[in-house]
């Protein structure tokens, strides 16, 4: 199990889905898993008994097992060529009570944890029509929140093995990855992107000890992706006493909740899937009677998520290889290799803030 913990780990990804089984056709997952399976020889294995589980010396797990990869070990016990390759990006949005954004920010970083052996040469290649600075590239050049143009990083730094002797010519960043997890570069975008999420939030009176909130939230991104573990807050009246949730009925995997002692509103969703759109109405009970404008004593509301394989700042090129980078290339000299590269995006939400 241990040596195949990705595989298995992939399949489950794929047989089940919120908690229920979608499907066990080998057929079908077939054609969604990629990882070999690797075969263990059960005469090595051995026999473990219930005072196993207590057993000092060389089977006991070392303390150092966290920071190894997960797949280290080939079949014949050779270390596995690996190295991995986290595109992590944290944005700021704030939206005003009309939903326009008035502020937007990424703050991005490339993260490296490499597993190969004889320290290999790795050159990193990103997109052609990087700019960094905004008065490096033409007005014409620059197209806002269309999706389309180059991408323009504010300022970034490098850590201090990567060499950039081609980066002017080609955007080709070359290093010798030192042991452990590092940061390759760093950046910070404030150059108008699409947020993930729009929120649209209506608060009203219902008499003079009640109110009524109808919360929005919609994904912009393709159905081809999914968020994940989705937390929405709102601050409410000071006066609240009880608040009485509607879900959308048939989602599985949200909840609603009012944290009394805090005095504010909890809407937890499991997932999101791109293009899709969620509404809660939540009725509020006060202790005392309403006085001016209730929306200057609520809100404002904030998100937190985390999206997968999903990057706002456009970080990429068409003709990739892997993730956000035209090619991962690997030099070892004097060896035939074929490393194993793990690439994703994350990104994460740093402060996602829409007034009301």
């Amino acid at each position: 199990m241990r040596k195949n913990f990705v595989l298995v780990y992939e399949l489950l990804d794929e047989v089940i889905d919120f908690g229920y089984v979608q499907t066990t056709s080998t057929e079908v997952l077939k054609s969604y898993v990629f990882n070999e399976p690797i075969v263990v020889d059960a005469a090595r294995l051995p026999t473990l008994g219930p005072a196993a589980l207590f057993m000092q010396g060389n089977k006991r797990m070392p303390g150092t097992a966290v920071t190894k990869s997960v797949v280290a070990n080939d079949p014949g016990g050779r270390k596995r060529e690996e190295i991995f390759v986290d595109i992590i990006e944290k944005i700021s949005v704030t939206f005003s009570s009309s939903g326009y954004v008035l502020t937007s920010e990424i703050d991005g970083t490339i993260q490296m944890k490499s597993y190969l052996t004889g320290n290999p040469e790795i050159r990193l290649a990103l997109n052609d029509d990087l700019h960094i600075g905004r008065g490096s590239v033409p007005s014409f050049g620059y197209s806002g929140s269309s999706g389309t143009g180059a991408v323009i990083l504010d300022d970034c730094n490098f850590h201090e093995s990567v060499h950039m002797d081609s980066f002017d010519i080609d955007r080709t960043l070359s290093l010798v990855p030192p042991d452990g997890e590092f940061p390759v570069m760093n950046y910070r975008i404030t150059q108008e992107f699409k947020p993930p999420f729009t929120i649209n939030t209506l608060i009203e009176e219902a008499g003079s000890l009640k109110a009524e909130v109808i919360l929005k939230i919609r994904a912009e991104f393709p159905s081809s992706i999914t968020a994940n573990t989705i937390l929405i807050e709102m601050p409410l009246p000071t006066y609240t006493t009880r608040v009485n949730f509607d879900l959308d009925r048939g989602i599985v995997g949200q909840n609603a909740d009012f944290k009394e002692s805090q005095k504010k509103l909890e809407w937890n969703i499991k997932k999101i899937v791109g293009g899709s759109e969620h509404t809660l109405r939540a009725k509020l009970n006060f202790s005392q009677e309403l006085h001016g404008n209730i929306t200057k004593e609520a809100g404002p509301v904030s998100l937190t998520f985390t999206i997968p394989m999903y990057n706002p700042s456009r970080l990429q090129v068409k003709l990739t290889m892997i993730g956000s980078v035209k090619y991962l290339q690997i030099a070892k000299k004097g060896k035939t290799t074929n490393p194993y590269r793990w690439v994703r995006y994350v990104t994460q939400a740093n402060s996602y803030v829409a007034r009301i």
